[in-house]
């Protein structure tokens, strides 16, 4: 494993910050970390990093402790700061020198986020999203083995947002693994491999999108769309829908979605379009934190 934890504790003054957090991150694997403000990401991400002690478990960075491996390690904060006298290039320039690579590989590591064309201009005229860019590249520099990300997409407009995540996907394909904390749910729903979701301090549910919402056991949603002037006459047949506009939407537990999709087929003429609406990360996220109290 790229990164393992064991029964992680750490606390503050009394409070515990994590309490016997286990997971584990595998070559190549994409993991989301998940939790509102105060759940323990920041503190979890800063014991990896070695740059705080911990007060229980085992924690285990590439087969080291935190810290023994930096040259592995590349972290990129959620606000990011860099000398804006300095032009994209030479900051990366100067980060290649201080990490022992070649300078001229500065270009390379910009085109790579997109910066390219900007490359010659002071940061400081960059805007945020171009800031985060910078940083991005500066956590290329090495060809890191673990990247641990701390809202890295914040600030970056939707299309910075689309080619951020298809680089990531780029280096997990290399082998590169990535633990990644967002509060962009829609985001990492379909560009992860697997979820962790932190709460009060605690592990409260890990896995993959499929295993969460069978573990979770919410409802899917079939949102059926009436043919021309049949609503009527599909509220009589579908009692339990809900009338939403013109729609009917349907509740049902996941393990009664073939018979009530069968229902509905039935119907036939009478229905002019069915969607089915599996629960989404948010709704998942949502249920494992109040289970927890929160």
């Amino acid at each position: 494993m790229t990164l393992k934890l064991q029964k992680l504790t750490k606390t503050y003054g009394g409070a515990k910050a994590l309490d016997g957090v286990t997971f584990s991150v595998a070559p190549g694997e994409r993991v989301a970390l998940l939790g509102h403000n105060g759940a323990g990401k920041s503190t979890l991400m800063k014991i990896v990093l070695g740059l705080i002690p911990f007060d229980g478990g085992t924690v285990s960075v590439l087969g080291a402790a935190p810290g023994a491996s930096r040259q592995g390690v590349a972290y990129l904060p959620e606000n990011v700061a860099f000398h804006p006298a300095l032009t994209g290039e030479e900051q990366i320039r100067l980060f290649l020198s201080v990490r022992g690579e070649p300078p001229r590989q500065a270009r390379d590591l910009l085109a790579r986020v997109g910066l390219h064309d900007a490359a010659s201009r002071r940061i400081g005229t960059y805007s945020k999203g171009m800031r985060q860019r910078v940083g991005l590249a500066q956590a290329l520099i090495g060809h890191p083995r673990l990247l641990i990300l701390d809202e890295p997409t914040s600030g970056l407009d939707p299309v910075s947002r689309r080619d951020f995540y298809a680089l990531l996907d780029g280096l997990s394909a290399e082998g590169a693994s990535i633990l990644l904390s967002s509060h962009a749910l829609t985001e990492v729903e379909a560009r992860t491999d697997r979820i962790v979701i932190l709460s009060g301090g605690r592990l409260v549910a890990q896995g993959s999108m499929e295993g969460l919402r069978h573990e979770a056991g919410l409802p899917v949603a079939l949102v059926v769309t009436p043919a021309t002037g049949q609503g009527g006459c599909l509220a009589t047949h579908l009692p339990q829908a809900e009338r939403v506009g013109e729609k009917l939407v349907l509740s049902c537990p996941a393990n009664q979605k073939l018979t009530n999709l069968a229902r509905i087929a039935a119907l036939g003429p009478k229905v002019a379009d069915v969607d089915v609406i599996p629960p989404s990360l948010e709704d998942i996220y949502s249920h494992f934190s109040k289970r927890d109290g929160q």
